[in-house]
């Protein structure tokens, strides 16, 4: 909050003498935060944020229009913009009570909520959606930095309210499972491929203990398994019992994605990826 100091000068018979210096603060009347509920997002997550006014005057805050800008940055020589509004999703709460949704419309890329009144000792809260996009910056040192302003309502001064995101770099798996020939002939060969993938910018080692559990029916008789062409043993890297696998932990390992910016700024992920390899009869 700003502050203001002044003091007061006495004179007599040709003399001044300086009072003390006061200091003062002004209170804003409108105050706010803005927020959302994760601080942690991947590619195609959805995010809500909550945009709180409070007003501590005696009089109704009126007309207010909050601006969001959607994390815009400036990337080569234009702006990307790595967040998408969801439509419909918008919703406006005044003291806590619903009430009809706000309008809202998308100006120059920024989400723009215009007819906000935040009442005399009072508050009004908008909550909206968004889902991250390919722009949305990845890797350790990426972020959105999102910044909602609001104007109007005789306010002299935009409040500038931001919340800023970063991309989760853990761990994120995922297993396409397939089978060749698809045709069997009873007694002949087949082959089940599992294709894991992780788009996560951490490896998975021996010690994340990934394990792996499939029950085959009709039940494959004398597997081999092995990952990435390296065959697995039988009960230090796997266990087979009446058609049911399980891969033990330790014997599946995964690099982490690489991401990479194009020159028109969309975000690109390349997973790490293993082969699980099962061959038997049936």
């Amino acid at each position: 909050m700003p502050t203001f100091q002044n003091n007061a000068t006495l004179t007599f018979n040709g003399r001044s003498v300086l009072s003390n210096t006061v200091t003062g603060e002004i209170s804003d009347l409108l105050t706010g935060s803005k927020t959302a509920p994760v601080d942690l997002y991947r590619q195609g997550d959805r995010i809500t944020y909550v945009v709180n006014l409070v007003n501590a005057g005696d009089t109704a805050q009126t007309d207010l229009t909050v601006t969001d800008d959607l994390g815009a940055y400036v990337y080569e020589t234009g702006t990307l913009t790595p967040l998408t509004y969801l439509d419909g999703s918008a919703a406006l709460f005044v003291n806590g009570t619903p009430q009809a949704a706000p309008t809202v419309s998308v100006q120059d890329g920024s989400l723009v909520f215009t007819g906000i009144t935040a009442p005399a000792d009072g508050n009004a809260t908008i909550v909206y959606a968004v889902t991250v996009n390919e722009y949305a910056p990845l890797g350790a040192d990426g972020s959105v930095v999102n910044t909602a302003t609001v104007t109007g309502g005789g306010k002299i001064t935009p409040l500038a309210l931001t919340e800023t995101i970063t991309p989760d770099t853990t761990a994120n798996l995922s297993i396409v499972k397939s089978i060749s020939p698809a045709t069997v002939v009873g007694g002949g060969p087949v082959t089940y491929s599992f294709e894991i993938g992780n788009s996560g910018l951490t490896p998975v080692g021996a010690t994340d203990e990934v394990t792996l559990t499939d029950v085959f029916n009709p039940v494959l008789l004398n597997p081999t398994v092995s990952y990435n062409q390296a065959t697995l043993t039988e009960g230090t890297d796997y266990t087979y019992e009446n058609g049911t696998l399980t891969v033990l932990a330790g014997a599946i390992t995964l690099p982490a994605a690489t991401v990479s910016q194009s020159a028109t700024g969309e975000w690109v992920v390349t997973p790490g990826t293993g082969t699980l390899t099962v061959t038997g009869t049936i």
